[in-house]
């Protein structure tokens, strides 16, 4: 049964007034709700009004996916306590300098009852985007889409060190790496690790809180998609506005 869209506005919560009338109608107009805004408005709580009988939004539908295996992650980000060991295991596995990241963790300190102050943890990285903002403006197509796996790559002797694809991130999620003078970014671990066998990230395997939970949205047995398709379950994207159609998840779980 089809919600009329002042219906699904009644489904707004506490933060959504911050966004305009006219900008939450349009995510309306493709399957989304807004359930919330944080961090200054940069991040939007969204979830698919499937549950009303839509079959659009940020999660792929069931069984309709551009790729196979289509790698994800979800990040459960109200389990986070900062502890930095996925940023510690990736640095380590993909040898990554300490003026670079693949993947960091960004910290909001805000107060609570009685003057006390949470401090509130989001890992980010690459989000392996459908429609990726860096590869359509690279030059040389040194940055490029997994025709398989849909993971975002880079051909390192390709690039030329103009940082285009940088400055196009909507994520900020890369940097240029001065050893080998390209751009690196997060790929998943598919150097690393997925392309020898393994099953998972180093960051999401050294994660003792199973905050980042990586998987195949192919492969309806992983956990990856048990939570993104689980009907009591809330999913959002950072920045969905850009139509980059990020492949990472956001859950409070």
């Amino acid at each position: 049964m089809e919600m009329k869209i002042n219906e699904l506005e009644k489904l707004e919560n506490e933060g959504v007034e911050q966004l305009p009338s006219e900008e939450r109608r349009k995510f309306l107009k493709f399957g989304m709700v807004v359930t919330g805004v944080f961090l200054g408005g940069t991040v939007l709580s969204l979830t698919s009004t499937r549950t009303a009988g839509a079959m659009s939004g940020p999660v792929p539908e069931a069984g309709k996916f551009p790729y196979s295996p289509h790698y994800t992650m979800v990040i459960r980000g109200n389990r986070c306590v900062g502890c930095e060991l996925c940023k510690e295991a990736c640095v380590t596995t993909n040898n990554v300098p300490s003026y670079g990241y693949r993947t960091t963790i960004l910290e909001k300190k805000r107060k609570i009852a009685n003057e006390a102050v949470e401090t509130a943890f989001m890992p980010v990285l690459c989000n392996q985007c459908n429609r990726p903002p860096c590869v359509r403006v690279c030059p040389t197509t040194a940055t490029y889409k997994d025709k398989t796996t849909g993971i975002v790559r880079m051909h390192y002797k390709r690039c030329i060190g103009c940082k285009t694809c940088m400055a196009a991130c909507p994520y900020n999620a890369r940097y240029f790496k001065e050893e080998n003078r390209a751009v690196d970014k997060c790929n998943f671990c598919w150097d690393t690790r997925l392309s020898k066998g393994e099953t998972t990230t180093a960051c999401a395997e050294a994660c003792p809180g199973d905050v980042r939970i990586f998987g195949d949205l192919t492969d309806p047995k992983s956990d990856a998609y048990k939570l993104l398709y689980a009907r009591d379950k809330v999913a959002w994207v950072l920045r969905p506005e850009t139509g980059a159609m990020p492949n990472i998840y956001y859950m409070n779980d």
